[in-house]
């Protein structure tokens, strides 16, 4: 039950980021809402790891593995979400959770790409069917200009971004704890990000009222931290179990997009849901029956 409770608080989770997002960026530039967001997430994880955690391996990263945090960050955090939440602009929150959900799929092909690992014919299956979903979900709300092309077009860029960041997180012998890992990915990404947000972002526009706030602190705390506490310790017990709780994410994400900002949902949203995770089933069903094997 315990283990249940926390995949079902991750998917809520999870699923929540992109309408906090949506609402964020109403008050504020996307790129200004990302760095405070990672400065915040960043400092108060490093914070917790440094001042109160009582064990050796809570140190300093070697020069070496400045390198690999620097390189994860990078693409987890400066590309990923940087592009992510600049995409939620012109994106609707639903799409945004249901892409996000693909992750899995693209994994795949970067995997073959980069592990020289050949796809297998229910990989691509899914693959398909993943990518075909997000496009049916998709396509009544371009017309209704709740998504872009644009939108869209960095949304995809972004879920590359951080799928080559799993397989790169994947491919490291890692000795450092999961906490200090993901504070110091997400601070060094909010610095590699801070030129590029002083450069480009309006700052003149920004609003620094509740609701800037409250999506900050939402995206920091509960999706940022808490969100990610749960991925961690769902992956240490069964990873292929732990990516079953994404299944729930579009549905949530839909939910919450209709509930809290309104957002319609036709049949075209719930095809390409099941096509989403449809597709999230057949590409990752070798694990599936090869966990019930073992």
């Amino acid at each position: 039950m315990k283990n249940i409770g926390i995949g079902l608080l991750f998917s809520i989770l999870w699923s929540s980021a992109s309408v906090a997002t949506k609402f964020g960026v109403q008050s504020a530039a996307p790129l200004i809402l990302a760095n405070v967001r990672f400065f915040i997430a960043g400092i108060l994880l490093l914070s917790f790891s440094y001042l109160f955690v009582k064990d050796k391996a809570y140190r300093l990263p070697t020069k070496s593995e400045w390198q690999q945090l620097a390189l994860f960050g990078f693409l987890n955090t400066t590309l990923y979400l940087g592009l992510y939440v600049y995409a939620m602009k012109y994106t609707a929150a639903g799409i945004g959770s249901l892409a996000v959900s693909t992750n899995p799929l693209i994994i795949v092909l970067l995997s073959s790409w980069w592990l020289s690992r050949k796809p297998k014919a229910e990989e691509w299956t899914g693959i398909i069917l993943g990518m075909g979903g997000v496009a049916v979900a998709t396509y009544p709300l371009l017309a209704d200009s709740y998504t872009t092309v644009g939108g869209i077009t960095l949304l995809l860029i972004s879920m590359v971004a951080v799928s080559a960041a799993s397989v790169y997180y994947a491919t490291v012998k890692w000795e450092l704890p999961n906490l200090l890992i993901n504070g110091w990915q997400v601070f060094l990404g909010g610095v590699f990000l801070l030129p590029v947000t002083l450069f480009m972002a309006d700052f003149n526009t920004t609003k620094l009222d509740t609701v800037f706030w409250g999506s900050v602190l939402w995206l920091s705390l509960a999706v940022s931290i808490v969100g990610l506490i749960c991925w961690f310790y769902l992956l240490r017990i069964d990873t292929v179990k732990a990516s079953l709780w994404l299944f729930l994410c579009p549905l949530f994400g839909f939910f919450f997009a209709w509930w809290l900002m309104g957002e319609p949902v036709t049949m075209y949203t719930v095809g390409g849901t099941v096509l989403v995770v449809a597709g999230l089933y057949a590409g990752q069903r070798t694990k599936f029956a090869g966990n019930k094997k073992s």
